[in-house]
């Protein structure tokens, strides 16, 4: 039994096939799928999506590429759809300066908002990070002081100073396809070090296909594919792996049902 802790099959590369993607991921024995909404405006339709298929589940959030959508982004914008029973998750939220530092002010305040939102409600943050380590470590760790909260990193490839930090915050590290990708080896060494009890695996999909489907459009059938090569990281059985990353996913979005 697998989870896909992170895709994105609302986006429009899925209008075409989103009910077969579920059937794919369901032969692959993808009990769970966390389908999260990266604008504010798309959660009310991904809501009803939900609605419709069991052990599925999305969040409430905006993209830190989105920043400057909103001119005015309010803390009360993500409470009111944490309402929902099956909005588990604030987020996606954070800093990616690789494409996007020129609107890194609205970034910060944006982000902000999304951590107030998890102080407030107890769910766990939903952290994206690009080429920002430093703002997201100082961001995370000041406000942490403040009033503390949960969340994860997810698909995580920044350094290893960003993870020891996440890690004594209480976060979990979640592994994406990156970690099959050939050159990938620093990020290997990484995980290998991420302690059991705070691991994730994910798609992001439609991105970062893992190997061998790199290069295609990713979908959550192919979490098995990364999980796989997290096995041969961390030294277990493919089976282990998927029990261990399920376990902590369920330990982590504790609003999802666990219906056996």
């Amino acid at each position: 039994m697998f989870t896909d802790s992170h895709c994105h099959i609302n986006s429009e590369d899925f209008a075409g096939d989103r009910e077969e993607t579920v059937l794919r991921a369901r032969e692959m024995k993808v009990k769970y799928i966390l389908d999260v909404s990266d604008d504010v405006a798309k959660t009310p339709e991904i809501i009803e999506f939900c609605r419709k298929h069991r052990n599925i589940y999305t969040t409430a959030g905006l993209h830190p590429e989105l920043a400057d959508k909103y001119d005015d982004f309010k803390v009360e914008m993500i409470l009111e759809q944490l309402q929902s029973p099956y909005v588990v998750g604030v987020g996606e939220c954070g800093l990616d300066f690789y494409y996007n530092a020129d609107i890194k002010a609205q970034q910060l305040k944006v982000f902000q908002s999304h951590i107030e939102a998890a102080q407030q409600s107890g769910l766990p943050l939903i952290v994206h990070s690009r080429d920002a380590d430093d703002e997201m470590i100082k961001m995370l760790t000041e406000n942490y002081k403040k009033q503390p909260f949960r969340g994860e990193l997810h698909c995580f490839s920044s350094s290893e100073r960003l993870c020891r930090t996440a890690l004594d915050l209480g976060f979990y590290i979640s592994a994406s396809g990156i970690i099959t990708f050939k050159k990938s080896e620093e990020l290997r060494r990484i995980f290998a070090v991420v302690p059991d009890e705070r691991l994730l695996v994910e798609t992001d999909a439609p991105f970062l296909a893992p190997t061998p489907h790199r290069g295609k459009r990713n979908e959550p059938a192919y979490v098995v594919n990364t999980a796989q090569v997290l096995a041969e990281i961390k030294n277990k059985s493919i089976e282990e792996i998927a029990v261990i990353t399920t376990d902590n996913f369920l330990t982590l979005f504790d609003k999802v049902k666990n219906d056996g």
